[in-house]
């Protein structure tokens, strides 16, 4: 079976979502097995200033150790990652992380944009993209990004996606090269995410 997901390929995998995002997380994020190899990313949009639960909330559904991504941290395995409100999110090429104070993206802080197209600078044709729900367009041009270095471009199903906004500038962004999934079929992605067989 040639998985969606295929850990031989994808060294890491960024999630970006907004309105509608923490349900849908709520669905996806449970699927990912113990022992998936590679680290994962989640950017939601949050109100600034506002300290955020979500490690917290994902914790006790979650098989992966859970955590808030912190400055010059190196990206780790099978670790899943929340980014910090108030802070661009940013993977340096080395593959640590960043947080910035730059002007928001699209009004938002962390911006999905600014993950993904700093994800694709650091981990090119080896990322996966995952762009769910949302109001704006943020994740549109970085899933673009994505794309022009040969990664793996996700999109949740506009049809059953809370605000359809969000996915469908991704799908516009690439030219129709994202794969298109509802939030089951992405789960099963997720699953899949295990170490090779030897």
């Amino acid at each position: 079976m040639n998985a969606i997901l295929d850990p031989h390929r994808v060294q890491a995998l960024v999630i970006g979502g907004s309105a509608g995002g923490i349900e849908a997380l709520l669905q996806l994020l449970p699927a990912l097995p113990a022992d998936c190899p590679i680290p994962v990313v989640v950017l939601v949009h949050l109100p600034d200033g506002h300290y955020s639960l979500l490690p917290d909330v994902f914790a006790p559904h979650v098989a992966l150790p859970v955590k808030e991504a912190d400055e010059k941290e190196a990206l780790s395995p099978g670790t899943l990652y929340f980014a910090p409100p108030g802070y661009h999110l940013l993977i340096e090429r080395n593959r640590t992380f960043s947080l910035s104070t730059e002007p928001p993206v699209h009004y938002s802080r962390p911006a999905i944009d600014v993950l993904f197209e700093t994800a694709a600078d650091a981990y090119g044709p080896t990322l996966a993209a995952l762009l769910l729900t949302g109001a704006n367009e943020d994740g549109a041009a970085g899933l673009a990004q994505v794309t022009r270095h040969g990664g793996t471009v996700l999109v949740q199903d506009p049809a059953e996606a809370r605000i359809p906004t969000m996915p469908l500038a991704g799908l516009r962004a690439t030219g129709g090269q994202a794969i298109v999934l509802p939030l089951a079929s992405l789960a099963l992605a997720l699953r899949a995410l295990r170490p090779e067989e030897r």
